[in-house]
């Protein structure tokens, strides 16, 4: 399966009120491992970005002249993800700004980005899974161990990677513990050889009085649910 983990970059809280994209950036996962072919780029929102905004991620007009708009870059965009799965926390945001992008197109032969990609909200299952907690990116970082020093401001890419260490972490971590060459075969310095001439492991048994605490606590959970336990 291929997967992307996104974020964006914006000029303020609301398209519909003229906020415009100005950074996107995407890291892609195949059968949960990077792959290192990102997505990087900025866009020139032409509108000046607010101070407030500047204070979030750093991005400053003057850094953005010369930048491409969102039409000159919509179709190599778009065939990046065409076909994956997309990770994106809070994605009603990031999904919303990229459907007005696209919807601002003159000749807008994209439709929504969900019609190309699946989209899969991180927050929202963070939410599932620790109800009543903070789930920010940053308070996820501190729950799983993930250092994000580096994340002095907000960035597109740099998100997208600290992202996709917390979805690894939050949906089970790397699922391939042998890792493959680029044949796809598995390196002879990656296997894992038993040693088969170790002692046989010792077996304790239970005492009589730990036999009884354990038949005993049986006994309340038969009579709790109405059933006969027999382990």
């Amino acid at each position: 399966m291929r997967q992307i983990l996104l974020d964006t970059e914006t000029t303020g809280f609301d398209p519909k009120n003229g906020d415009k994209i100005i950074e996107i950036g995407a890291v892609e996962l195949i059968k949960r491992k990077l792959t290192h072919n990102n997505y990087h780029q900025y866009i020139q929102p032409e509108r000046d970005v607010p101070i407030d905004a500047i204070e979030v991620h750093g991005i400053t007009n003057e850094f953005l002249e010369g930048k491409p708009v969102f039409a000159e870059v919509v179709d190599e965009f778009m065939e990046y993800v065409a076909g994956a799965e997309l990770i994106i926390h809070n994605a009603p945001f990031d999904v919303g700004f990229i459907n007005h992008e696209l919807s601002q197109l003159s000749h807008n032969k994209w439709g929504k980005i969900e019609d190309h990609c699946t989209i899969t909200d991180s927050l929202k299952m963070a939410r599932k899974a620790y109800p009543g907690q903070r789930n920010s990116l940053d308070a996820l970082c501190k729950r799983f161990l993930i250092d994000n020093s580096n994340r002095t401001l907000h960035g597109a890419l740099l998100d997208s990677e600290i992202l996709a260490d917390v979805y690894l972490a939050m949906t089970g971590g790397q699922t391939a513990l042998v890792l493959a060459d680029e044949e796809g075969s598995s390196s002879d310095a990656s296997r894992v050889n038993l040693n088969t001439q170790r002692a046989p492991l010792k077996v304790l048994k239970a005492s009589a009085e730990e036999l009884a605490a354990h038949n005993g606590k049986l006994q309340q959970i038969s009579e709790k649910c109405g059933n006969t336990i027999t382990w």
